[in-house]
């Protein structure tokens, strides 16, 4: 049974399949992680402090995207821009390139999406949680709003949102398994495709939870890791 697994494996290249698989599931994470936190941090800000209109567009946002399934998310942003992407590319001669790159896009920016969403909720519930004898330490040092908001407050507020945003990661990670409803080449598609052609469903999807379990545990290390490194010097009390 072991040398068929490892012909199945090894010799057949349907590890290297799951691999690369896993690469892609990382690299979506990874990416779609990063541009929601970049985008999630301006519009927490706004949220938290209560600007006229669009505090209330950001809250709606993120209650829309939070209220609604993932998948849905996906197909909504494939299927309502994928006609126009396509006349778009065709008009500039790229049509072949956008068919091969679109999949890619959209779940980058479904996840990014999704990820925002609930980063704008732990970003602000931390910068609600900043300490305000701090800020009223910073008044007296006569610091000016703006130097403490980015010396002071941002600061803390990003410590304390490590956690947060780990679970964001956390939930990211297994998200992007919906994105191989778009043709994406992801882990849980890659596990799919091969259990689909050698009639073994058992053994492949359960490495690939074994994969995404590593992934989950290992990210689950650093940050770990992270938040001790980020809370040396404050009281745990």
């Amino acid at each position: 049974m072991l040398h068929d697994i490892w012909v199945l494996m090894v010799e057949k290249g349907w590890l290297l399949a799951l691999l690369r698989g896993a690469g892609i599931t990382l690299l979506i994470g990874f990416v779609g992680v990063v541009v929601g936190l970049a985008a999630a941090i301006p519009l927490a800000i706004l949220r938290w402090r209560q600007v006229p209109v669009l505090s209330q567009l950001v809250d709606a946002y993120s209650i829309i995207i939070r209220g609604v399934p993932g998948l849905l998310v996906i197909y909504l942003l494939f299927f309502g821009s994928v006609d126009w992407v396509q006349r778009i590319a065709s008009a500039f001669g790229y049509a072949d390139s956008a068919e091969n790159a679109y999949p890619f896009l959209i779940g980058i920016i479904a996840i990014a999406a999704i990820s925002c969403a609930y980063s704008i909720e732990v970003i602000r519930g931390a910068l609600q949680a900043v300490p305000i004898g701090l800020l009223e330490a910073a008044r007296s040092l006569s610091l000016s709003p703006r130097v403490t908001f980015f010396r002071v407050t941002l600061p803390l507020a990003l410590r304390l949102a490590l956690g947060g945003i780990n679970n964001v990661w956390q939930m990211t990670i297994k998200d992007t398994s919906l994105v191989s409803v778009v043709g994406m080449q992801e882990l849980m598609r890659a596990a799919a495709v091969a259990a689909g052609i050698t009639r073994s469903s058992l053994l492949f999807y359960c490495l690939a939870a074994a994969m995404f379990f590593a992934m989950t545990a290992v990210s689950q290390v650093l940050f770990n890791r992270a938040e001790n490194h980020f809370n040396r010097g404050f009281s745990r009390g």
